[in-house]
């Protein structure tokens, strides 16, 4: 990667890092940073190391990871569809993943199982997307997107009547997971490091989706095996959709705001727009977690309402400059 693709990148990395450890040390007992960077260096105190490493660590890792993959999910949906407002909540593949883990919850499993059903029913929300709408011609765009949004409209349908019929015991922790939370996040290591090989795969793929952003028919002129590449995008942008979704819940705007702004900011090379997308989709995460947790404290937040009371002006700002 060449000099000028690094230098935001480094940006974007160290504000990640000074997010975190703004994450870390924030709560009802603060930790310094200097404090931080001792614990993880194996000192400190014993309060410090159980604030830091059981507690406040995993939970700010799985909140970098949850906004990396849901911002990486909605760039590689936006060049799929060469649509800014594409991304995997308006094209039905969170509610897929939503209605699949909340079957999982119905019947009391847990664990790989939640996620294997979170993938399954973000896979399914793609083959009903990909089928309906390509019809008796191939799709479109906009076809694609107008099913997607109908889809969409369907999980949200079937999600309203599971929430429903479910016992009265259940129905708090389900409300509460669907507003996003990653508060109950597990380990975030395996989405992290799903996070850091999607960027290592997509990478070498980043000049033909510079290619394909300006359309299938110059793509495939320039030796581009289209179809194939648009699968692999779909079926990645799903694995990445239900794996955000697994671990914390329904968490709206990540996908659609940052890829924008970033396009604004750094053009459109996806080179460099992936990997910065995890980067800016991390922070942006970290800081609204955060928040979720100092607003109106002792009480907190679930960090799907910061994430759209941050996102719904700032996209609107951003379309108003844009015109």
């Amino acid at each position: 990667m060449s000099r000028p693709l690094l230098k935001p990148l480094l940006i974007l990395a160290l504000a990640s890092l000074a997010a975190m450890v703004l994450s870390v040390g924030t709560g009802s007992v603060s930790v310094a940073p200097g404090q931080v960077l001792a614990v993880l260096l194996g000192e400190g105190s014993n309060l410090e190391q159980t604030l830091v490493l059981e507690l406040r660590l995993p939970r700010t890792l799985s909140a970098f990871a949850t906004g990396g993959l849901l911002a990486v999910a909605g760039a590689l949906m936006q060049v799929l569809l060469r649509n800014p407002l594409a991304d995997p909540y308006v094209l039905g593949l969170s509610g897929g993943a939503a209605v699949g883990a909340l079957l999982a919850m119905l019947a009391g499993l847990g664990g790989l199982i939640v996620s294997g059903s979170a993938f399954a029913g973000a896979l399914l929300a793609t083959l009903m997307v990909f089928g309906l709408a390509h019809g008796t011609g191939s799709w479109t765009p906009s076809r694609l997107l107008l099913t997607g949004v109908v889809v969409a409209a369907g999980w949200g349908a079937v999600i309203t009547l599971m929430l429903a019929i479910s016992p009265a015991q259940r129905l708090p922790g389900m409300l509460y997971w669907l507003m996003g939370d990653v508060s109950y996040a597990r380990s975030p290591w395996p989405a992290l490091g799903l996070l850091f090989l999607v960027c290592l795969l997509v990478l070498p793929l980043g000049r033909s989706l510079n290619v394909l952003a300006r359309g299938p028919m110059q793509a495939a002129a320039l030796g581009v095996a289209v179809r194939p590449l648009e699968w692999t995008i779909y079926i990645l942008a799903s694995l990445l959709t239900a794996t955000a979704v697994t671990m914390a819940g329904s968490i709206g705007f990540v996908g659609l705001v940052v890829p924008h702004m970033l396009r604004l900011v750094l053009g459109n090379d996806q080179r460099l727009i992936l990997p910065a997308c995890a980067l800016a989709g991390g922070t942006l995460l970290v800081l609204a977690d955060t928040l979720a947790r100092v607003v109106i404290a002792p009480e907190q937040l679930p960090v799907g309402v910061i994430t759209a009371l941050l996102g719904v002006p700032t996209f609107l700002y951003l379309l108003y400059r844009s015109r």
